[in-house]
């Protein structure tokens, strides 16, 4: 497998379950600042222009995070990264479609990339505050639903996906989480493998 990266984004919590997995795999940094992410090259690989795509063992490439994520646990069931029962397999997916669909792409994404909704610089800094405001809220509404240890108990590919935005709130947002999300995330940052994909990260 090979994962197309780029430190700090979303694609951070797919780096975090292959380094769960513990199968050998390889990656490539996408780099943003030199917008290698529209280059020929990689739009031949996923023409969506984002992060991250896994190529897989059969040359296949799969993009977005739910689906690479989902794929990740059904061909790795030793890794039990998905319940066995399927109403709980749905709640897993049910708090990964909320993150990603809704407190990134339409949190944080105004928040980081006004420019994204809209064209007019001069409403870009209400812009920035409405996603702010969509972001946060979106940890009030997951942490009342939080379990322990892990987001619905046991660890699912649903803590990567909060991992990733909690990193993001507290990192790069400035935000307070929730006590609950607080706890998640520190919970989170004692994983060992959170803890090779940081330290991979930071050195990428």
């Amino acid at each position: 497998m090979k994962l197309f990266y780029m430190p700090n984004t979303c694609s951070m919590g797919i780096h975090l379950l292959l380094e769960e997995i513990g199968k050998p795999y390889e990656k490539e940094k996408i780099d943003f600042a030199s917008q290698q992410q529209y280059s020929e090259t990689y739009k031949a690989l996923n023409p969506k222009s984002k992060v991250p795509a896994l190529q897989v063992d059969n040359g296949q490439v799969l993009t977005e995070w739910p689906a690479i994520a989902f794929y990740l646990a059904r061909s790795n069931p030793e890794a039990k990264l998905l319940p066995d029962d399927a109403l709980a397999q749905a709640r897993v997916m049910e708090l990964v479609d909320y993150i990603t669909a809704t407190v990134h792409m339409q949190g944080f994404t105004r928040f980081a990339r006004p420019g994204n909704f809209s064209p007019d610089e001069s409403t870009h800094e209400a812009v920035k505050a409405r996603g702010l405001e969509l972001f946060g809220n979106g940890f009030k509404i997951i942490a009342p639903q939080l379990k322990q240890p892990y987001a619905l108990g046991d660890f699912t590919i649903a803590d990567a996906a909060l991992f990733y935005v909690e990193h993001w709130a507290v990192r790069r947002a400035g935000l307070t989480l929730p006590d609950a999300c607080q706890r998640h995330y520190n919970t989170m940052l004692e994983r060992p493998a959170v803890k090779r994909m940081l330290e991979r990260e930071a050195a990428a």
